[in-house]
C-alpha cells in the first residue's frame, strides 16, 4: 500500500500502533480526541479506544486539525516518509524544498516558481495529497527545528527562534504555544552541557532499525576525498558549504539507540534545516529497510545478500555538484584512481580552511572555480577536462541544479546532453545526488561482475529482465551486488577498509 493512502487503513493503523511497529514510524501520526494530541505510531503511552483516534499523512495536518504533538514520543524527531523518496511528483518536490526552508527565504512565490507552477496550483496539490498547504507544512517545520534545538542544545531561546526561520520571537513564541501546548521556556526541561560557541552543535537523527553502518562507512571510506573527508573510530567527517554557511560536520552512529549522532561547527546557523535533510540524504535515514527487504529478498539471487547486510542503504551527498564531479572522474577507472584524481582537483582548486582539523583542510571547489579554471597538469584527459567544466557552467550557470527536489527525468535528460556524459553516469548521479531508489544501470561493471561471479548471465538485456522485479527498489539492489565484491572488517571498533587487489579493481570499477 502507497503510504499516501496508508492512513486511510484504520484497522493496519490501528493493528500498528498496538503493536508499536517501528516500520511504521513516520509513515502516518496518531492523534486523540480525548486528549488533543498526536502522537507517533511508536508512542509509549497507552493504547486509546479506537473510536477516540484519527490518523494523519503528516504532523502539519494533525496540527491544523487542532492537535498539538506529545511530549512523550516527540513527533518532531520522527524519521522522515520515505514515499517523498520513491515518488519524483510536484508534490514529492515540494515537501523537500519546504523540509529545506525554501518558504522561509523565499516565500511561497518562490517553492512555486522553483517547481514552474502557480501558488494557487501547489496549494491545491498538497491540500489534495497532504491535507495541508505549504505555510502550514512551513510552519510545522520550523516548530519542530526548533523543539529539536530546544531539546538537544543549550543555545538561547532567540536563537533557536531565527535559527528555525521564525520572523521573530512573537511569532515563535506563538507557534511553540500552538503545536505542543507549552511556551518555549516550558519546554526546556534539563540544563545542558554548555558549546563551545553557538556554532558548536550535536543533534541526534533518527532512522527505521536497522542500519547497516560498517557497510555505509567501508563505501564512504575507500572513496574519502583527502582533505574533505575522512572516516575514523566509526564516525564520518567532512568540511561542507551551504548556501549562508560553511564548517565541519560528523556523522556517528549512537550506540544504544537507533539515532546517528550529527557533531556540527557552522560559521552560521541559518542553514541548519538544509544541513540536516542533507545528512539524513548522505546517510539515507529516510529508508524503511524492511520494505526494501520484502521486495528484493524475492529474488533467489538477492535474498542471501539483504540477509547478510539488513539495513544496507544508499550513501547520499551532501552536495549534488561534488557527487557529479566525481561520477565524471569516475569514468573508466578504478575507485583509487577517482580517489587519485579527485584529490588532485581539491589539491589544486578548493578553498583552504583557515586551520586545518585532522586531516581535514580544504572546501571541495565551487562550480564557479571549477567552470573558470585551468585543469591543464591534474592527470586529466582533454575529453575529461570538457566534461567537467560544461558540467560546473551548467550548475554556476543555475540551469543544472543537482538535488532532490528536482524533477528526476528532467535531470537525467539534461545530463544527457552533457559532453561526455552518459547513461552510466547519469544513473549514478541520479542514485546519489537525486536520491532515487529506483536509478539503476545494467551496463554497470560492478553489477555485471557480481552477476557473472553467481553463474549467471552478465548480458544487458538479461539484467534488465531481471531487474524489473525489483522495481522501486533497484537503487539498493545495486549496491547489494557491489557490496558483495567487498568485504568489511571491524577491528577493535574501528572500520578498516579491504582493498582489492588491481585485478579486482579492474574487474569491479564499482561505482565512485
Amino acid at each position: 500500500m502507497e503510504t499516501s493512502t496508508l492512513y486511510t487503513d484504520f484497522d493496519l493503523c490501528y493493528r500498528a500502533i498496538c503493536s508499536r511497529d517501528t516500520r511504521f514510524d513516520g509513515l502516518f501520526f496518531v492523534a486523540v480526541t480525548t486528549t488533543g494530541i498526536y502522537c507517533r505510531p511508536i508512542c509509549p503511552a497507552n493504547i486509546p479506544l479506537a473510536s477516540h483516534i484519527r490518523f494523519y499523512p503528516c504532523a502539519a495536518a494533525a496540527e491544523a486539525a487542532g492537535f498539538r504533538a506529545c511530549r512523550r514520543c516527540h513527533p518532531e524527531a520522527s524519521p522522515g516518509s520515505p514515499e517523498w523518496n520513491v515518488r519524483a511528483d510536484l508534490v514529492a518536490r515540494a515537501l523537500r524544498l519546504i523540509a529545506d526552508g525554501v518558504v522561509d527565504t523565499e516565500g511561497v512565490g518562490g517553492l512555486a516558481q522553483r517547481l514552474a507552477v502557480s501558488p494557487r496550483h501547489l496549494h491545491r496539490e498538497l491540500i489534495a495529497k497532504v491535507g495541508v498547504g505549504p505555510l502550514a507544512l512551513a510552519r510545522t517545520r520550523r516548530a519542530q527545528t526548533a523543539r529539536l534545538l530546544i531539546d538537544q542544545t543549550d543555545l538561547s531561546f532567540a536563537t533557536i527562534a531565527f535559527t528555525a526561520g521564525f520572523a521573530s520571537l512573537r511569532q515563535f513564541n506563538e507557534t511553540m504555544l500552538t503545536a505542543f501546548g507549552f511556551p518555549p521556556s516550558k519546554l526546556r526541561r534539563r540544563a545542558l552541557p554548555v558549546s563551545q560557541g553557538e556554532g558548536k552543535l550535536t543533534l541526534r537523527l533518527q532512522y527505521r532499525p536497522p542500519l547497516d553502518a560498517e557497510a555505509l562507512f567501508c563505501y564512504l571510506g575507500q572513496r574519502a576525498i583527502a582533505g574533505v573527508e575522512e572516516i575514523s573510530d566509526g564516525c564520518y567527517r567532512r568540511t561542507i558549504v551551504l548556501p549562508h554557511s560553511r564548517g565541519i560536520i560528523a556523522l556517528e552512529p549512537a550506540k544504544k539507540t537507533s539515532e546517528v549522532l550529527l557533531h556540527l561547527q557552522l560559521s552560521d546557523l541559518s542553514d541548519l534545516s538544509m544541513l540536516v535533510q542533507r545528512c539524513r540524504h548522505l546517510f539515507d535515514l529516510n529508508a524503511v529497510p524492511t520494505a526494501i527487504a520484502d521486495v528484493l529478498s524475492a529474488d533467489p539471487l538477492l535474498a542471501p545478500l539483504v540477509t547478510a547486510h539488513l539495513g544496507l542503504r544508499v550513501p547520499g551527498t551532501t552536495d549534488g555538484f561534488e557527487l557529479a564531479v566525481r561520477a565524471i572522474l569516475g569514468q573508466q577507472v578504478s575507485v583509487a584512481g577517482a580517489q587519485t584524481l579527485t584529490g588532485r582537483l581539491v589539491a589544486a582548486l578548493g578553498t583552504p580552511l583557515e586551520q586545518s582539523q585532522g586531516t581535514l583542510s580544504s572546501f571541495f571547489p565551487s562550480p564557479q572555480t571549477l567552470a573558470q579554471a585551468d585543469l591543464q597538469g591534474l592527470g586529466l584527459a582533454p575529453a575529461r577536462q570538457n566534461a567537467l567544466q560544461a558540467l560546473a557552467q551548467a550548475v554556476a550557470s543555475g540551469n543544472l541544479v543537482l538535488d532532490q527536489s528536482m524533477e528526476r527525468e528532467e535531470i537525467r535528460s539534461y545530463l544527457l546532453q552533457l559532453p561526455g556524459v552518459g547513461p552510466w553516469t547519469a544513473s549514478y548521479i541520479a542514485m546519489r545526488a537525486l536520491g532515487d531508489p529506483d536509478a539503476f544501470s545494467a551496463t554497470d561493471p560492478g553489477v555485471r561482475r557480481a552477476l557473472e561471479l553467481q553463474g549467471l548471465s552478465p548480458h544487458v538485456r538479461e539484467i534488465e529482465r531481471r531487474a524489473e522485479a525489483w522495481r522501486p527498489w533497484r537503487a539498493y539492489a545495486t549496491y547489494h551486488l557491489w557490496t558483495s565484491l567487498a568485504a568489511v572488517q571491524p577491528i577493535k571498533g574501528v572500520t578498516v577498509f579491504w582493498r582489492p587487489s588491481a585485478q579486482q579493481e579492474r574487474n569491479m570499477r564499482v561505482g565512485w
